[in-house]
């Protein structure tokens, strides 16, 4: 088959399932604005479609995520048609709905199946928006009637989508009750061959070389921010550090804003949260405090191997890909018990589970898992045997991928 990807950061949740269709002796191309030249990418075409950021335009601030999806849909479709003029027709497209990419996919090409990763749908209550109330606008005037369009361009390829996958069962729920029937759900795929423990695991960091033999507990996020409790870690960091005098802490990510808003009086949020708590900290407890940015991945791995604690928080948001890396490496983990993650960690069996915004309890349950070894072993262990069982790329995920694509190509 003739196989089309669409996506902005192309491979994003597609990096498994296109070189692997590819290598399956399907013709695999994706259009996405992350390169500028056309290229072989582990046996895919990537083909650039034109993009820019919209100038600034006059229409109703509800409107803007529609907006900047009208222009990203009107793109590809341009880029479609130059396509399709060369003799180009896929029998099937395989499309993000995040940022309106396949809105208009089959006005070039009518017979095309399309399968869309529907991976999130906003809520005016009960997920993301509201949950924290330091941040919450409570009581916003038309607060449902903003996320009905902040979700309208998502609906509207779901509608005409054939068949949609989503990651998790959590994030499936959260679209409209008749529009779930069309989704399947099925994780991205966790490569546990590459994501595996290893004792004997180093990383030079700061001047220092961390191994298993040293107290290391670990923050991820892909940006430091409130969405994944950036601002709750922080404020439990100075008694953290009280209490575990040895620990070296490591939190890794940018300064941008993947999710959410800016904080209100400019700047990042690790500004503002150094701001906060710093002079809590003293110049020796600070010293054990590495703020490392964005790691290369084969350093984020060697990080997760030497973690004594890996800690998690989230908003009831997409899921991230690095729990479950964490938990396929063994890390002993504390985590936000959050309906996102509760749906792949049983507290005391894979990981130990605390609420979002209970700092101290978070602070404790670190604490217990650094003092005893034997349970860090046995959460580990059974974390890894979730992974396997459930969310394994080569065992699991991609096999549900590849029935899900044969029964998108008889929809």
């Amino acid at each position: 088959m003739n196989i089309l990807f669409l996506h902005q950061n192309f491979p994003g949740q597609f990096k498994h399932l296109a070189p692997a269709l590819a290598a399956r002796s399907h013709r695999v191309t994706a259009l996405t604005s992350r390169v500028e030249k056309a290229q072989m990418w582990n046996g895919v075409q990537i083909v650039p479609y034109g993009w820019k950021d919209p100038e600034a335009q006059v229409h109703h601030p509800w409107l803007t995520n529609l907006n900047g999806a009208m222009h990203r849909g009107a793109a590809v479709y341009r880029a479609a048609e130059v396509l399709a003029s060369r003799g180009y027709s896929p029998d099937m497209v395989i499309a993000h709905t995040g940022w309106g990419e396949s809105l208009f996919v089959q006005d070039v090409w009518p017979d095309a199946k399309v399968g869309v990763f529907s991976e999130f749908h906003y809520q005016p209550a009960g997920a993301d928006i509201g949950f924290d109330p330091e941040f919450a606008t409570i009581g916003a005037f038309g607060e449902a009637a903003r996320m009905r369009m902040r979700n309208l361009s998502m609906r509207m390829q779901l509608e005409r989508a054939h068949m949609a996958l989503s990651p998790t069962a959590w994030q499936a729920g959260t679209h409209p009750p008749e529009l779930r029937d069309k989704i399947t759900v099925v994780h991205d795929g966790i490569d546990t061959e590459t994501a595996k423990p290893d004792p004997a695991a180093r990383l030079a960091i700061d001047g220092l070389t961390l191994t298993r033999d040293d107290e290391v507990i670990t923050f991820v996020n892909r940006n430091l921010e409130p969405y994944r409790g950036f601002h709750v870690f922080m404020r439990a960091l100075p008694e953290l550090l009280r209490r575990r005098p040895n620990a070296q802490v490591v939190i890794v990510g940018g300064d941008a804003i993947s999710y959410g808003t800016a904080p209100s009086g400019g700047g990042t949020w690790k500004e503002k949260m150094l701001g906060e708590v710093r002079g809590q900290i003293s110049d020796a407890d600070w010293a054990r405090v590495h703020f490392v940015g964005k790691l290369p991945y084969s350093d984020f791995l060697s990080l997760l191997r030497v973690s004594t604690v890996h800690v998690y928080l989230t908003y009831p948001f997409v899921l991230s890909w690095s729990l479950m890396e964490s938990m396929a490496i063994e890390c002993a983990i504390v985590a936000s018990n959050t309906a996102p993650v509760a749906e792949v960690i049983t507290d005391g069996e894979t990981g130990l589970l605390f609420d979002f915004f209970d700092g101290a309890a978070m602070v404790d349950q670190i604490e217990s898992l650094c003092r005893d070894p034997a349970l860090r072993a046995r959460l580990g262990a059974a974390a890894r045997a979730r992974i396997l069982a459930d969310y394994d790329l080569r065992t699991v995920c991609l096999p549900r991928q590849f029935d899900w694509v044969e029964r998108l190509a008889l929809a």
